[in-house]
């Protein structure tokens, strides 16, 4: 096993590990509810996006109009 150590060690060590990762992140999602507004975040997300979008083509028409100029 990596570093010399034994497999029952690393199995103890690899269980600990994951067991604390599991209870934290059940934590987190308890406490802090992060997925609660998941939705109301995307949604505010593609509006950005739209935005954004909308922002480039009304600029790239801008573009276009000045290079007729010329």
């Amino acid at each position: 096993m990596p570093a010399g150590v034994s497999w029952p060690t690393y199995l103890k060590f690899a269980t600990a590990a994951g067991l604390s990762m599991v209870a934290g992140a059940q934590t987190v999602h308890a406490l802090y509810k992060p997925l609660d507004d998941l939705e109301t975040v995307i949604k505010q997300i593609a509006l950005d996006a739209e935005k954004q979008q909308a922002k480039s083509v009304k600029e790239l028409v801008i573009k276009e109009k000045v290079v007729k100029k010329d």
